[in-house]
């Protein structure tokens, strides 16, 4: 009964066949069993294949002639003895490769070309080489490639375009090599070469400074990634304020190696630990608030939660005052953005003080406080001073000139007319009568009349006992001189307005009437 049961099911399995036929078919069955189990099937001389992995590690390779099947995934080539890798070292397209194995070897060259047919490429490892230079476009052909190691080599110069359409590099390791510049424009926060990138290792290389300004404005997310420890540094108070910053933000990047962030203060002083330049020893630097950010009177400011993971969607804001700041109140002057930062509309001085944000996320939970510090005053405010500044400084100077033009350049009044004087030295002149301060005699004292009108009236119009003619007009007296003469001061003359004592007038009888008022007066407006 067993004997038929067990008859039963052989020909229900392979109903009309035959022995070698059924062999075969078994064959093909197990073969294709075997390549997709991952059994590889014509594994390369010296390699070692499991699944999809192929490991040529310590195969004592020189050149790069394997023929490496379609389905390979990881190929681990390491400590060997390459030297180049050349455009035709993978002749056909691996599509299923993502991890690339080179280190530990003798590498000097790396072809532009060498990375064309894997181009789903996630993890190359050329680290521990010989490798000088990164020349152009070098992984420009590597757009998925996620995680790039080329720490230890000898690599001093670097073309940025080596690493261009490499949108989804998030790591990239240049540690242990010869590097002077610091390549910012890879991380920088606007028009970034690496969008993605939040790991950058530059340490232990030959970096002395970097711009700290520029390293300031990155995300906080790419600073807790940025190693530069183990460089010559040049310590300043800036370089101390930057990473006692980012320590107080608790960065990886200076918690971790705290005791590597070294800087040089001068030949004989070297290797003085970053952190400590605020002790008078050596610089003493000032310490600065944890973060700070400075407004104007009026303005409308947006101050950001800036984390040290990307990603971070759950952010909470609350006042110097201790109030929550709320996502949905659009009448308040203060409302929580989507991307998590806090606007404040028209910022004043009782908006100063420390605002506290608190990042929640599924890794960890993240404190941060930014102190605001606002002006009292608009935004233009310096340059409207300096306006106001420069206009009375122009002024100044306009003044300085119309003064130096009414002294030096109005006509002349005195000095020109020396001539004119000597002409007539007989003439009495008219500052005697206005400036003098001795009291003006009557006419009627003894011999007063005739000494006041000898020097008052020209000889060639003189009358009997050397007095004006009694009948003479202006026009007549002044007949055959250049100017009028004039009599004694009357009440109205300008001598009365520089004299201390009264003035005594003359009456019309006494021979004062040819040279009258209407004289006097004509002369002083002709002064004047």
């Amino acid at each position: 009964m067993w004997a038929r049961d067990a008859s039963a099911p052989r020909r229900r399995l392979a109903p009309g066949c035959g022995g070698a036929a059924c062999l075969l078919l078994l064959l093909l069955l197990s073969s294709g069993l075997a390549h997709r189990g991952g059994l590889a099937l014509g594994c390369p001389k010296d390699c070692v294949c499991a699944s999809n992995i192929l490991s040529c590690s310590n195969a004592d390779l020189k050149v790069l002639t394997l023929h490496l099947p379609r389905y390979a995934a990881v190929l681990d080539l390491s400590h060997n003895n390459l030297t180049h890798v050349r455009a035709d070292w993978a002749p056909s397209l691996l599509p299923h490769l993502q991890s690339l194995l080179l280190n530990h070897n003798h590498l000097v060259f790396v072809s532009t070309e060498a990375f064309n047919n894997l181009p789903h490429l996630k993890y190359l490892d050329l680290s521990s080489n010989f490798i000088a230079s990164l020349g152009e476009n070098l992984f420009s052909k590597l757009k998925e490639l996620e995680v790039l190691l080329l720490y230890k080599n000898r690599l001093s110069r670097i073309d940025l375009t080596a690493f261009e359409e490499m949108g989804r590099l998030q790591k990239l390791y240049l540690s242990h090599n010869m590097i002077s510049r610091f390549p910012l424009e890879l991380v920088k926060k606007d028009g970034a070469l690496l969008p993605e990138l939040e790991l950058l290792d530059l340490s232990s290389n030959k970096i002395k400074t970097f711009s700290l300004d520029a390293v300031k404005d990155l995300p906080a997310w790419v600073k807790n990634g940025l190693y530069v420890h183990s460089n010559p540094l040049t310590c300043t108070c800036q370089l101390y304020n930057l990473f006692s910053h980012w320590q107080k933000q608790q960065l990886s990047s200076a918690v971790d190696f705290e005791e590597e962030l070294r800087c040089d203060i001068d030949p004989s002083r070297k290797g003085i630990r970053i952190l400590s330049l605020s002790s008078p020893e050596f610089m003493n630097c000032t310490k600065v608030k944890e973060q700070s950010f400075i407004a104007y009177r009026g303005e409308n400011v947006t101050i950001d939660c800036d984390t040290r993971q990307r990603g971070v969607t759950i952010k909470e804001w609350v006042t110097p005052k201790f109030e929550r700041v709320s996502q949905e109140n659009n009448n308040s002057s203060m409302l929580v953005l989507t991307n998590g930062s806090l606007q404040i509309s028209n910022i004043g001085m009782e908006d100063m003080g420390p605002y506290i944000c608190y990042a929640v996320s599924q890794v960890f939970n993240e404190t941060l406080c930014v102190h605001v510090a606002v002006h009292n005053l608009t935004q233009h405010g310096a340059s409207d001073t300096l306006n106001t500044a420069y206009t009375t400084l122009v002024g100044c100077i306009l003044s300085v000139i119309l003064v130096l033009i009414y002294l030096y350049l109005t006509p002349c009044r005195c000095w020109c007319r020396s001539s004119e004087k000597q002409a007539n030295q007989q003439e009495d002149s008219i500052n005697s009568s206005m400036l003098s301060t001795t009291p003006n005699h009557n006419a009627e004292g003894a011999g007063g009349k005739e000494v006041l009108n000898r020097h008052m009236t020209p000889s060639n119009v003189q009358g009997q006992n050397g007095k004006c003619k009694p009948n003479s007009s202006p026009r007549e007296s002044t007949k055959g001189t250049q100017k009028a003469e004039r009599k004694m001061s009357d009440p109205e003359s300008v001598s009365s307005v520089f004299s201390d004592t009264p003035i005594v007038g003359v009456s019309q009888s006494e021979g004062g009437r040819g040279c009258g008022k209407e004289k006097a007066r004509a002369e002083l407006v002709g002064l004047l």
